[in-house]
């Protein structure tokens, strides 16, 4: 007897209303769905070394607790470096700002001589702006105090949940595996551990990227002997780890702090040309050795995530976006309904595969 076939329109309501409740939980629960989400990441990084650990017969808790550490240091150096970069840089604040005066003198006069605009239209117009800021100021507190907030909770939780995940690592396992009782247990073990793969590829992948990144801008920068090379250089790299949008980010940034901070302008161009540089070198061969073709999802569907990402969660949120829609990949390739989404989140372009597929 044959089963009757849902037709599309059903279909895709319900994936489409499916969607739009997780993007709605992921909205209103954000404070605590992200935590747990990077201790997720944090997890498959840590999973081999734990149970390499185990292996050796030693207890659970300490096999957890010891990488857990050892991780809890490295992003504590990492935070301690930009901190002391960020102090040195605000010790030369009379400077910045004498230069600042100069530049935006320069730029007043530029704007003169171009545009008819004179420095009593300019003076309007900067007076109007700073009278906006001012109105948006408290809000701007607020939001930092906010995101501080937000910070601090995520530095208190996500060790705790990190080993939480590690120690019941079974149970949440057996969990997930008999939740799914219209599937065969190795469909759904082979889902998680493709997923688990793919987290863990990329986020090693991408920390061995932003190591490199980083290297190899602070190279280029202090061979020019730009200014606040090493800052300069990790903030770069920090901000490359939110694909597209992050590196225009950074090179808009680096190249205002060197016009401001270096008496010769084009010392901006050259920021700008060894950002390009290494952008060109990290997407062409950085990114595909190290990371691999474990994360293979189409320019497009990465950008609009990652948009969606951040307007739902912010900067977070554009970091998770990538992995998230890569184990979203994994889930929709495994279901025969879903398959046609694997397609749309997918980077191969051959048309015979997307023929094999019926909507």
């Amino acid at each position: 007897m044959e089963t009757k076939r849902k037709p599309f329109y059903e279909k895709l309501s319900f994936n489409l209303i499916s969607i739009a409740l997780i993007l709605t939980a992921l909205y209103l629960g954000q404070g605590v769905i992200l935590p747990i989400l990077f201790s997720v990441l944090l997890s498959t990084l840590l999973l081999p070394v734990v149970n390499f650990l185990v292996a050796k017969r030693i207890p659970k808790a300490i096999s957890i607790l010891l990488p857990l550490l050892v991780s809890i240091v490295v992003v504590a150096g990492i935070l301690f470096l930009l901190s002391r970069q960020i102090i040195h840089f605000f010790d030369d604040s009379e400077t910045l700002k004498t230069r600042f005066t100069e530049f935006a003198t320069q730029a007043q006069e530029w704007l003169g001589n171009q545009l008819g605009l004179s420095e009593a239209k300019q003076a309007d117009y900067l007076e109007d702006g700073m009278s906006k800021l001012k109105t948006l100021a408290p809000k701007a507190m607020s939001a930092t105090f906010l995101s501080l907030t937000g910070l601090l909770t995520f530095t208190l939780l996500i060790p705790i949940y990190t080993f939480l995940i590690l120690f019941y690592k079974e149970t949440i396992k057996k969990f997930l595996v008999d939740s799914f009782s219209n599937a065969s247990e190795r469909r759904v073990e082979g889902i998680l551990f493709e997923s688990t793969m793919v987290a863990r590829a990329y986020v090693l992948g991408l920390f061995i990227e932003t190591v490199l990144v980083f290297a190899l801008n602070v190279v280029g920068f202090l061979i020019l002997g730009i200014r606040y090379a090493v800052f300069l250089a990790l903030l770069a790299a920090l901000l490359n780890n939110i694909p597209y949008i992050g590196i225009m980010v950074a090179n808009v940034i680096c190249i205002l702090i060197t016009l401001v901070s270096s008496e010769n302008a084009t010392d901006a161009i050259w920021v700008g040309a060894i950002l390009g540089v290494v952008q060109f070198l990290d997407n062409n061969f950085g990114m595909p050795l190290i990371v691999g073709n474990k994360v293979k999802i189409n320019a497009l569907v990465t950008i609009v995530g990652i948009l969606i990402g951040g307007v739902i969660c912010g900067v977070p949120g554009m970091f998770l976006a990538i992995p998230g829609l890569a184990v979203m990949k994994i889930i929709f390739e495994k279901i025969d309904d879903t398959k046609p989404w694997a397609v749309l989140l997918s980077d191969q372009t051959s048309e015979k595969k997307v023929k094999k597929l019926k909507l």
